[in-house]
């Protein structure tokens, strides 16, 4: 068998490895005695064992091997741990190589700091269980399954000088968005691209059952890599000495395969996708703990998933059990009487930088370079009076973002994410500067992909988004555009980048990223003729119980509007943004310096669609459609009831209705009440569910006189104006209320009520006969 270790580092490897699982172990266990100078006694155990060991001494054993390959090859390289809870190994590790104590002061490289990097993994005040943004090195939040290989592609690609080592737990790759992420080697160009080694990790078993793939034989399992499009490697076994030669000797082979597509790529240019080398590891659960406990299988087997022992308090022989594991990796021999890892150890961990712990590519905020933006007032419809002249506004959007990656090319420091719908949400424009990325197979009828295309389509909404917080991550910027009511799919990968961010900002060594921002378009109102399943405002909903200063939702009534939010979200650091705006022909209201004024408050009175004096009602509007009934129903208002006196205003930046001291962009209380005023009845068409506009302004001083038109789950497939008519917020519900609530209107407002019925009935009549919206509708301009 070929033995690449020496045996004088092969001892130091496995030692190294013991001193990591060692660590592992003290994080889940101790509160003191960290070095077992003195006989383990209960006092010296955390009241509450919190944790997971099961997966950590694989995650060790890959951590001290990559260790050796990065000082061999001198390889730039950061650790993606896929298996969520193996928090403790990755501390260890990082601990080991002495980046977490330059993070953190406090965690010294002695007895002392030991204690205190014991005693704060899962405990109040201190760490999570799981791999997290106060962990060194780390960009993917182990609080979930399933994204890491997907991570780890977005941080490869335009790195060209970085290997990214992906762990995937066997648990993790049941997941759906796990399973899709294989496919991500269809987009990697060894021309331009990094690499991604992913590791399969199989130790057998999740919380208490069997793993899918460790039951599948080893033909199976390699029929379906290569199925993959890769080269699988297999590293099995349970005794240490072997396998350490074994996962050595795989791993020069797999860097030197690595190597060898890139330079062939880069000398000679793309030419077809290459099988990618990776690894199946497959190692015992809780490895080097317990074999038994209580008579039970514990090394293993699903009962080391989490705490193997967990009863010490009730149970002295647990606690005996739980010494002599500890001291079986025997620390004397790996820390000197200070409490410090003794130096022949040290020497194995890579220096400065090239420490997986310190790469400033898991820190992306320090590798961020500004976008170059060209000046989107460049790019305005010229709109000579508001309300008379059609435009698109996610195509004019398209030409902006068209010119941002054609400055941003050379530096490959901006791509576009969305699943298969970057023609269809009208943002076609970039096509004419670059293709859609794909590396796989092309034939001649193929048009608009390529291998360097930077416009990346896949259908899977977890791969853009996944690929797309890889990307930003480690320092780049990006932009994702999807269907408004298929950006559920990824609402939970949402949750997660805004806790990330939210813990970051309280991180002092993380440096601010570029933010996600997400265009939702083909929304729920130019979805009348996909039907009922295409129709849900609701992510707006989900992301506005985030926290204040991660969140921003903007709702463009049009293209101008649009524009500046776009530049504005491309600008900004650490933050969600969230952009809902139409794709199909609609009017425009507001010229470019009118756009960019009413953006950067947020909201405001449209003085040119208001009443002189002080309004009887109030018309305000939030989204495109809503923006355009409105502003109908005031026109129809003035036309039948002309003494009515009437203020229109429009939010473009959603939290701006909330209260300042619950978010930042949120209108000052004397602001708000000269706007909505403090006694008069506010009629608010918005674009999604009719609540959030309640939660938003509860605290207002007005907020019981405002009566908010919203999506109330109706639809199906009908005409474009219908679809507001189903859910009442089309201009004759909106002018039917606005005359309900101004009081002082009498039987005028019978009269015009029935008025508006008839109209409704006219519009059921025209629409079920033609197919299509009355003329009156669909030819409306403002003339007011």
């Amino acid at each position: 068998m070929n033995e690449p270790l020496s045996p004088e580092l092969l001892r130091k490897m496995h030692a190294y490895w013991r001193a990591a699982n060692f660590l592992s172990v003290g994080q889940i266990y101790l509160r003191d005695n960290p070095l077992l100078k003195e006989p383990l006694l209960l006092e010296h155990v955390k009241p509450r064992l919190l944790g997971h060991w099961g997966t950590t001494p694989g995650l060790n054993f890959i951590y001290v091997h990559l260790n050796r390959i990065i000082k061999q090859f001198d390889l730039d390289m950061i650790y993606v741990a896929g298996p969520g809870h193996g928090g403790p190994g990755v501390v260890a590790n990082t601990y080991l190589e002495g980046t977490y104590s330059e993070f953190y002061p406090a965690i010294s490289q002695d007895e002392d700091g030991l204690k205190k990097l014991f005693t704060q993994f899962s405990f109040p005040g201190g760490i999570s269980s799981h791999v997290a943004a106060e962990t060194p090195g780390s960009i993917n939040e182990g609080g979930e399954l399933g994204y890491s290989l997907m991570h780890a592609y977005g941080a490869a690609f335009d790195n060209p000088d970085l290997l990214v080592a992906c762990v995937v737990g066997d648990g993790e790759a049941e997941t759906g968005a796990l399973a899709t992420s294989w496919h991500s080697n269809k987009f990697l160009n060894p021309a331009r691209d990094g690499a991604v080694l992913p590791i399969l990790h199989l130790n057998g078993y999740k919380i208490a059952s069997p793993t899918i793939l460790a039951r599948i034989g080893h033909e199976e399992l390699e029929a379906l890599f290569r199925g993959y499009g890769y080269k699988p490697y297999f590293v099995e076994g349970d005794d240490p000495q072997t396998l350490h030669q074994l996962m050595a000797g795989t791993l020069d082979q797999v860097v030197g395969e690595i190597r060898q597509i890139q330079s062939d790529a880069r000398a000679n240019g793309f030419t077809s996708r290459p099988a990618w080398p990776m690894i199946v590891l497959r190692t015992p659960k809780g490895w080097t703990g317990p074999k038994e406990v209580d008579g039970k299988k514990t090394e293993g087997s699903w009962r080391s998933h989490q705490v193997p022992l967990a009863n010490l308090a009730g149970d002295p022989s647990h606690l005996a059990v739980l010494e002599t594991w500890m001291r079986s990796y025997r620390p004397k021999e790996l820390f000197d009487e200070t409490g410090r890892l003794v130096t022949e150890l040290r020497e194995l961990a890579p220096k400065g930088a090239r420490r997986m712990g310190a790469n400033p590519h898991a820190n992306g905020g320090l590798l961020l370079r500004e976008l170059e933006l060209p000046d989107f007032r460049d790019y305005a419809v010229d709109v000579p009076a508001p309300g008379t002249v059609v435009g698109q506004a996610t195509r004019i959007a398209g030409t902006f973002l068209r010119d941002v990656m054609k400055l941003n090319m050379a530096g490959h420091n901006f791509r576009v994410f969305g699943p298969d719908e970057t023609e269809s949400n009208r943002l076609s424009a970039l096509f004419e500067v670059t293709d859609r990325a794909f590396a796989g197979e092309l034939i001649e009828d193929d048009t608009q992909i390529a291998p360097d295309g930077r416009v990346m389509e896949v259908l899977s909404e977890h791969l853009c988004q996944g690929w797309l917080e890889g990307y930003l991550l480690t320092g780049r910027h990006g932009f994702f555009s999807c269907y408004e009511a298929f950006i559920h799919i990824v609402d939970s990968m949402f949750n997660q980048h805004a806790k990330w961010l939210k813990v970051s900002r309280k991180v002092a060594w993380r440096r601010p990223i570029a933010s996600l921002t997400y265009l939702l378009t083909s929304h729920v109102w130019q979805q009348d003729h996909n039907g009922f399943s295409h129709q849900d405002p609701g992510f707006i909903d989900h992301v506005a119980n985030k926290k204040a200063d991660i969140i921003r939702v903007y709702l463009p009534a049009d293209a101008n509007t649009l524009l500046s939010v776009t530049d504005h979200c491309l600008r900004s650091r650490n933050y969600i943004n969230v952009i809902v705006a139409g794709k199909a022909p609609e009017l425009q209201w507001l010229d470019i310096d009118a756009a960019a004024a009413h953006c950067a408050v947020g909201a405001s009175i449209w003085e040119w669609a208001t009443s002189d004096g002080e309004p009887d009602v109030v018309m305000a509007c939030a989204g495109d459609v809503p923006t355009l009934e409105t502003l109908a129903a005031v026109d129809l208002l003035r036309q039948h009831v002309p003494d009515l006196k009437i203020r229109v205003i429009n939010v473009v930046d959603l939290m701006a209705l909330q209260s300042p001291n619950q978010h930042p962009h949120g209108l000052s209380d004397g602001a708000f009440d000269e706007m909505f005023t403090r006694d008069k009845p506010v009629i608010f068409a918005y674009h999604g569910y009719p609540t959030l506009i309640h939660r938003l302004t509860y605290r207002r001083t007005n907020h019981q006189n405002f009566h908010v038109h919203g999506y109330k789950e109706e639809g199906t497939t009908t005409t474009p104006f219908d679809m507001a008519v189903l859910n009442e917020i089309d201009r004759f519900h909106l002018a039917m209320d606005a005359v309900d609530r101004a009081s002082r209107l009498g039987s005028r407002a019978e009269q015009f009520g029935q008025e508006i019925r008839d109209k409704l009935a006219d519009h059921a009549r025209y629409i079920r006969q033609h197919g299509e919206d009355m003329p009156e509708i669909q030819n409306w301009k403002w003339s007011a």
